[in-house]
């Protein structure tokens, strides 16, 4: 919110000597009286004083440009952040939800950051690098002035030892599969690591550039020491603005300020996220001032009560801009009694290796019938869940890339639109018929071959706006025949459900990504690992991965020359359904006005986090 501050400065010059001595002219008594705005910061004023012209001793006026010294940021307060999901981990490395990543983020520093305004890739711990012409060698330098909390420099060390823990087997990081061609990383000196790869990756620094570093020697050294640690949820050596202080499951988790960040000590004395029931009890304490702001907590039901409150007066802001993600249905395409990995593990090591090809899965009994999932596609109303659900907080999508990728974006694909005729004829064409059981709706459940079309769909208590979804959701499924269970479970049990393939569709939502349209991490079958994937649909078509591949490899990493393999793709996998994609949330942040420097943004909402303050 820009507003300015006014500076009343009165500069009162006493009497001095009415004398002109050693022909110097005659001072007189000044009184200015200057209003100066923090915007700009430099006025113009008339000022009148007495000089000497060829003798004699004149009075004139003069402009004189004044420069308003700003005041420093105030100092102190403890910051409450608001919250409706808990965390699961404060380590990066094995984190993989958006409550545990606002989190660590303030407590691990990466290599890379993203332009908060822009998106583009910007140094952080690594102040520069290079890549070797051939496109397969990139060099970091990295800034000699980071140290751990504890005093011990941050070095490269550090850098590798967190890679290969990415990379070791017992400690089932979502973040191993950004490193297929990944050949080798080193630590070349104390400031300079070096990543090898066997071919061309342009989605490297996007996918694996931010990733918190982690201290190599609270682990001993040894990746092996991290699945069981205790540093998981209380991490006692940090990076970042801030430091570990306490978890409360289900109540909070407090950092404090910490002294030795390289940026400088944060303006604030702590920061703590409260957790809230749902988004009703989270606007309560919004409201009440209980909390200072929520980055993304305000459900789109409220954002007019908010906008109302604001029009009348009370000190508070907010801020709406497209997400970097989307709201969307996901698919368990394979049995969820027979989780698998998705690939056939040829050495029996239980992890992929190179050259290892894609496994069949064991097919889920209803959803990996395409036809079901496209005839779920034509029964949702799209636009009435935008504007009656989200409350017009959103805006339309066309499949898995953000719109905001518009170099990769294809915008040529026809969009789905609610027809439930075409629906209920694509279910009858795939030989589904009615059988003797019916539904809550009362509505005889279809069948196939003895199995019913009936699959539970779950979502995580607390978000009003995926909980309405999933009753709309049952409402019209169920009028054309589908037998579906609703399940509102805490958050922390969703992500367990997804990540260990234990469910049948889910209503959720990916969000703080970079701006690459790769997306190998949801759609590869590298990345279909039982507990730790993120393609935790099951996914699995030839041509989306080669695409994958080829669009990642292309020599010069031209957008012009990518561009081409993730529209074919989003395409593709648009007409194949293992998700429905909704719509693209508008985030609203909103913060008591007392809160200083904040700058919400689309890619780096906390990039200034250590300047934020709270005003006495």
């Amino acid at each position: 919110m820009s507003f300015k501050r006014f500076l009343r400065l009165v500069a009162i010059a006493g009497s001095l000597i009415a004398l002109l001595v050693a022909c110097q002219p005659q001072t007189v008594e000044v009184t200015r009286v200057v209003e100066v705005a923090s915007e700009p910061e430099t006025v113009t004023v008339v000022e009148t004083r007495v000089v000497e012209v060829e003798g004699e001793t004149v009075i004139e006026e003069v402009e004189v440009v004044l420069t308003a010294t700003p005041a420093p940021d105030p100092q102190g307060g403890d910051l409450v952040e608001s919250s409706f999901a808990d965390i699961n981990t404060l380590n990066p490395v094995i984190g993989s939800d958006t409550a545990s990543s606002r989190a660590y983020n303030l407590m691990f520093v990466g290599m890379t950051n993203l332009d908060p305004f822009s998106g583009s890739i910007v140094p952080q711990l690594a102040e520069s690098w290079e890549v070797s012409e051939d496109g397969l060698t990139y060099t970091f330098h990295l800034r000699e002035d980071v140290t751990w909390s504890d005093g011990t420099p941050l070095t490269a060390n550090d850098v590798a030892f967190t890679y290969d823990a990415i990379n070791t087997d017992s400690v089932s990081s979502p973040r191993r599969s950004s490193f297929p061609s990944v050949d080798s990383w080193q630590a070349v000196d104390d400031y300079t690591f070096e990543v090898t790869f066997s071919d061309v990756d342009c989605t490297f620094l996007a996918n694996i550039g931010g990733q918190g570093i982690i201290p190599a020697h609270v682990y001993d050294n040894d990746p092996e020491n991290i699945a069981e640690s205790e540093e998981n949820l209380a991490p006692s050596v940090v990076s970042g603005p801030f430091m570990f202080r306490e978890w409360v499951p289900d109540d909070h988790t407090t950092l404090d300020a910490n002294p030795n960040y390289y940026l400088g000590q944060p303006n604030l004395d702590s920061w703590t996220v409260r957790v809230y029931a749902d988004q009703s009890a989270e606007l309560a304490a919004l409201l009440a001032n209980e909390v200072d702001l929520t980055t993304n907590g305000v459900g789109p039901q409220f954002v007019s009560v908010i906008e109302g409150e604001i029009a009348s007066g009370k000190a508070m802001d907010i801020s709406k801009f497209f997400n970097n993600g989307n709201v969307f249905i996901g698919y368990n395409l394979a049995n969820p009694e027979n989780p698998q990995n998705g690939w056939e593990d040829l050495d029996g090591d239980g992890a992929y290796t190179a050259g290892e090809p894609p496994l069949p899965q064991d097919p889920h009994p209803v959803l990996s019938d395409n036809e079901v999932r496209r005839a779920i596609a034509y029964s949702i109303d799209y636009t009435g869940i935008i504007n009656k659900v989200a409350f017009g907080q959103g805006g339309p999508t066309l499949g898995n890339t953000w719109p905001s990728i518009e170099w990769a974006y294809n915008n040529e694909i026809e969009p789905y639109a609610q027809d439930l005729e075409r629906a209920a004829q694509i279910l009858a064409d795939a030989g589904w018929t009615a059988g003797s059981a019916t539904n809550d709706a009362g509505v005889a459940i279809l069948e196939k071959d003895g199995q019913p079309l009936s699959f539970s769909l779950m979502t995580n208590a607390g978000n009003e706006t995926r909980e309405n979804i999933g009753i709309l959701m049952k409402d019209v499924l169920e009028d054309l025949g589908f037998d579906i269970q609703l399940e509102f479970i805490e958050f922390g049990t969703v992500v367990q459900n997804l990540l260990g393939q234990t469910y049948d569709a889910v209503i959720i939502g990916f969000t703080g990504g970079p701006p690459e349209p790769d997306d190998s991490s949801q759609f590869s079958y590298l990345n279909d690992e039982v507990g730790a994937g993120f393609n935790f649909v099951s996914y699995y078509n030839e041509t989306v991965e080669s695409n994958l591949n080829e669009g990642k490899a292309v020599p010069g990493c031209s957008e012009a020359d990518r561009a081409p393999y993730y529209q074919e793709n989003q395409a593709i996998m648009f007409d194949e359904v293992p998700y429905s994609w909704l719509y693209v949330p508008l985030s609203n942040s909103v913060w008591w006005t007392d809160v200083g420097n904040i700058q919400p943004n689309t890619w780096a909402p906390y990039f200034n986090v250590e300047q934020w303050y709270l005003a006495p």
